[in-house]
């Protein structure tokens, strides 16, 4: 079956970076587009990046200049580069993998505070 399996989240300060990871098996990964999302408390799931599989990138206007998405096709791996992290950033991370059907992965918490 299908698995997305997210990694790399923590706690960091303002300013600091965080390199996210999405392992993907179950699926040709190189036919997808990807996306990462996230979701803060009380707050709607907002798409934060999507990369398709030519290498086509797209940004939220919020993480542009900041966050850089990429995507290792021999390793069935997607990838979220984060810098510059402010408060606002705090949530919890999802890939999505999305073509002819949906998949997402369960998720990884990105907690940004002094």
């Amino acid at each position: 079956q299908v698995q997305l399996v997210e990694s790399g989240g923590g706690l960091v300060q303002p300013g600091g970076s965080l390199r996210l990871s999405c392992e993907v098996s179950g699926m040709i990964f190189s036919n997808y587009p990807m996306s990462w999302y996230r979701q803060a408390p009380g707050k709607q799931r907002e798409l934060v990046a999507t990369i398709h599989g030519g290498g086509r990138t797209n940004y939220a206007s919020s993480v542009k200049g900041r966050f850089t998405i990429s995507r290792d096709n021999a390793k069935n791996t997607l990838y979220l580069q984060m810098t510059g992290l402010r408060p606002e950033d705090t949530a919890v991370y999802y890939c999505k993998a999305s073509q002819i059907q949906t998949f997402w992965g369960q998720g990884t918490q990105v907690t940004v505070s002094s």
